[in-house]
């Protein structure tokens, strides 16, 4: 874990291959943030941990400009673009289910699928979206417990602030999450 810091400071500086060593000594890591992703989100076997791991590192190699000093900002970058991703799966899947793809298939071969919510999780997303623009630092809170399933401590840990800080930072959040959830289901 050591080497993981130097790995920041030499990607940050625009070393040729840092960013994929960091990537690859982070890769258990972000393959159990995955996982637990698309767990939770009730996302049908099609989309695998490991792939949606490998488009999330294709997504973040692709774009020029995010700077991630810090493991939480990483973190919290690649849960975000994670989240991105399942809720262009779930929309894709979607509007196969409404016509845009015709399949006929028996009552006996029908797997069901646990029911994704596309509205709600797009609304998740939109209110974080706005959270991240308000209270950065609210929003990684969320996004490093919620979506990395890191603890109060270990995030205490990696920012620098007592326990007692971060489940402020959390209430909080989760009060603006609440209202801004709110305010789009009636918007």
């Amino acid at each position: 874990m050591d080497s993981i810091p130097v790995l920041f400071d030499v990607a940050e500086k625009g070393s040729p291959g840092a960013s994929e060593s960091l990537f690859a000594a982070l890769y258990s890591e972000l393959h159990r943030l995955a996982r637990r992703e698309l767990g939770k989100q009730g996302v049908p076997v099609s989309l695998s941990p490991t792939t949606l791991l490998h488009e999330a590192y294709i997504d973040m190699a692709a774009r020029s400009g995010p700077a991630f000093p810090d493991r939480p900002r990483f973190m919290s970058y690649a849960s975000r673009v994670m989240r991105g991703l399942i809720i262009d799966h779930v929309r894709s899947r979607h509007a196969h289910k409404r016509g845009g793809q015709f399949e006929l298939t028996s009552l006996e071969n029908l797997n069901a699928e646990p029911a994704i919510n596309e509205q709600e999780l797009k609304r998740l997303s939109d209110s974080l979206d706005e959270l991240a623009e308000v209270e950065p630092v609210l929003a990684q809170v969320v996004d490093l417990k919620f979506f990395c399933g890191f603890t109060f401590g270990e995030i205490a840990q990696m920012r620098g602030v007592t326990e007692r800080t971060v489940q402020r930072y959390w209430d909080k959040a989760r009060i603006y999450l609440h209202r801004s959830a709110s305010e789009h289901s009636l918007g």
